[in-house]
């Protein structure tokens, strides 16, 4: 569904939210530029230092959260969650909004050229910040990332469906160019991290099994298999082709839970692709109506197409001797 309705004229985003969302455009809009300079805008991919988690940042990383934070308190942003902050920062105590943010995902692929963007999640601001953004995920009024690729594009929900915004080279503009946006529900894509395969739960390492044995195990189909290390270009791979991402859990120290955050990272992309159509879960559970137990807080992460992520999650259904089996007849799937 094509349209020529630019972003702030957008009749889909809601007219509280639009400053909060004109704020985001222009801030991407100049990273986009910036991006796309490389390294003749300077030594973007640099360490500077680490975040809060020990992860190490780059010199876009810092760029991307000041320059959000600038634009957003003015827009009426109170409360802002950071992946490269501690702490909830307080913007403008008249602000009614709360946002959190991973302002640069994707960072080490800066210097590969890589997609990478910006995740962002909106919620009504309450009293304090953590109280703001520690509260269940279908609460949030709005969610979406910014890609920075081929086409700078924003994906966004409301609440109502999945609108995609198009960023004009030339006149620097936002146009909707997909007022509903869908998952496809037929696709023969995975992406994982495979270099962990030794460290997965059973029930991940069947899934994994299973869709290698490709036309001769029990899913009798061939797949593929991708894996990019930015969270952005994986969803919006899968919203444009479907099938299914998983960053679980598995038996390091400090994977526990993955190492996707719940409210930056997980909170916002499980809207949209819910929104979309899709299905979003913790490997069991639904992530959205999930409440994050601290700011960092980490979560396994299985989304894409719905009955893929269903599929995902009967895996943890099955008896022991089932998931311990190599490309064995799976009993669930016997039918």
């Amino acid at each position: 569904m094509k349209s020529c309705v630019t972003i702030d004229r957008s009749p889909h985003i809601p007219s509280d939210l639009s400053a909060v969302m004109g704020a985001l455009a222009a801030v991407g809009a100049e990273l986009s530029r910036t991006i796309q300079r490389g390294p003749l805008g300077g030594s973007l991919a640099d360490e500077v230092g680490t975040n809060t988690d020990g992860d190490g940042q780059k010199a876009l990383d810092v760029l991307a959260d000041d320059a959000f934070a600038a634009k957003l308190g003015p827009a009426g942003v109170r409360f802002y969650a950071s992946e490269e902050q501690e702490d909830v920062v307080e913007l403008n105590p008249e602000g009614a909004f709360a946002l959190a943010i991973d302002p640069l995902d994707g960072s080490s692929n800066i210097d590969a050229n890589v997609s990478i963007g910006t995740i962002f999640s909106i919620f009504d601001a309450k009293d304090t910040g953590l109280a703001s953004v520690l509260r269940p995920t279908d609460e949030q009024r709005a969610g979406g990332y910014i890609i920075y690729g081929p086409q700078t594009m924003m994906i966004v929900t409301f609440g109502n469906g999945v609108q995609a915004y198009l960023l004009d080279p030339d006149t620097r503009e936002w146009t909707l160019t997909d007022a509903e946006m869908r998952v496809p529900e037929t696709s023969r894509e995975f992406a994982i991290n495979a270099s962990n395969y030794r460290h997965w739960d059973k029930p991940v390492r069947a899934y994994i099994d299973d869709c290698l044995a490709g036309s001769e195990g029990p899913r009798a189909q061939n797949f593929n298999m991708r894996w990019v290390a930015s969270l952005v270009a994986e969803t919006h791979r899968i919203l444009s082709r479907g099938g299914v991402f998983l960053y679980p859990g598995d038996g390091r120290d400090g994977y526990e839970n993955g190492r996707l955050r719940m409210i930056y990272e997980c909170a916002p992309i499980a809207f949209v692709i819910t929104q979309a159509g899709g299905g979003a879960t913790d490997g069991s559970d639904p992530i959205l109506g999930q409440t994050a137990p601290a700011l960092h807080a980490r979560t396994p992460f299985i989304f894409g197409s719905t009955h893929k992520v269903a599929r995902v999650a009967a895996y943890y259904d099955l008896p022991e001797h089932e998931v311990s089996a190599l490309f064995g007849n799976r009993g669930l799937f016997r039918a």
